[in-house]
């Protein structure tokens, strides 16, 4: 089985004496922007994309407040209907649910390239000869999406997420100044940051 699995309710199908003979564009727009997203951005979460008749069964994505095809489902939850799906929208629902289902393996530092603090916490890993994986959350939106769905349970819904956040062997370690701690580093003061999720106050 796999990971997440996408479900499409197309514009097609048949019920009683009805019966749709005209194909649906944005449908198709749809399963077009599916299958690049899947292939792209979520190149590496196991996907599975199902693609279901709408009028044949309507009452099935009905029930998940879908009634206006193309209804695109997300492990049962409506992210998209009745316009081709954008798939940013979609990126985001699949790295949720993939995040939900499974912890972060090795060592990750969520960044951006004006970030001082960022620039600082690479410096800490390549002296402590740390190697890890570097995402940029404005180059990259599966990484955005992903420090975005892995943090927020840590530090609840309503506290503002600042970069950088780092995981070493698999466990979270917060900001570059925890980073510092952990490896016996002089923490330099950052004023300009202020109280945030990462300061010891707020954590």
């Amino acid at each position: 089985m796999a990971d997440v699995n996408i479900t499409v309710f197309r514009w097609a199908g048949a019920w009683g004496p009805f019966k749709v003979t005209i194909p649906c564009g944005e449908c198709s727009l749809t399963k077009d922007v599916i299958a690049d997203t899947v292939e792209n951005e979520l190149n590496g979460v196991d996907v599975e994309v199902e693609i279901r008749d709408w009028l044949s069964e309507w009452w099935k994505p009905l029930l998940k407040g879908g009634w206006h095809a193309p209804i695109v489902l997300v492990d049962g939850k409506l992210v998209s209907q009745g316009a081709a799906l954008n798939r940013g929208v979609l990126t985001q629902a699949v790295i949720d649910a993939h995040a939900n289902k499974s912890n972060i393996q090795g060592n990750h530092l969520f960044g951006k390239l004006s970030c001082p603090h960022c620039l600082r916490a690479k410096e800490y890993l390549s002296d402590a000869n740390i190697e890890y994986r570097y995402h940029d959350v404005v180059k990259e939106p599966r990484g955005l999406y992903e420090m975005l769905a892995r943090v927020k349970p840590i530090v609840g819904p309503k506290t503002p997420i600042t970069v950088p956040q780092i995981w070493i062997d698999s466990e979270y370690v917060g900001g570059a100044d925890q980073l510092s701690e952990l490896i016996h580093r002089d923490v330099e003061p950052n004023p300009d940051r202020g109280q945030c999720s990462l300061s010891p106050a707020g954590r």
